[in-house]
């Protein structure tokens, strides 16, 4: 069982940044991949970003890389979301989810393959 806190989350104008955390509880933390996904108003829950257990594995959606940088600290069972060069097309509710088991990199981007996910944190950008 894991359960996810997450912070961060606010208003900031466009081109600024945010970072977004999760903390964790569960001893088995290290041994799942962690992603971001984020759900703007009238469209789908999106993939952002993911991190596989030894953090030098990351995926990232093609809208945000370059800007967002996904990281993990397993020792603090936490893992963060900073985005640099924010637009308002970033505006929406972020969460981010656990994965016990992965079996590809294109499954990571399925938000059907997570176990696990967090309350959501509002994330707006202004023009």
């Amino acid at each position: 069982q894991v359960q996810l806190v997450e912070s961060g989350g606010g208003s900031v104008q466009a081109g600024g940044s945010l970072r977004l955390s999760c903390a964790a509880s569960g001893r088995t933390f290290n041994s799942y991949t962690m992603g971001w996904f984020r759900q703007a108003p009238g469209k789908e829950r999106e993939f952002v970003a993911a991190i596989r257990r030894n953090g030098f594995l990351t995926y990232y959606a093609d809208s945000v890389k370059g800007r967002f940088t996904i990281s993990r600290d397993n020792a603090k069972n936490t893992v963060a979301l900073q985005m640099n060069s924010l637009k308002p097309e970033d505006t929406a509710v972020y969460y981010c989810a656990a994965a016990a088991k992965i079996t590809t990199a294109q499954s990571m981007r399925s938000l059907n393959e997570y176990d696990y996910w967090g309350q959501g944190t509002q994330v707006t950008v202004s023009s």
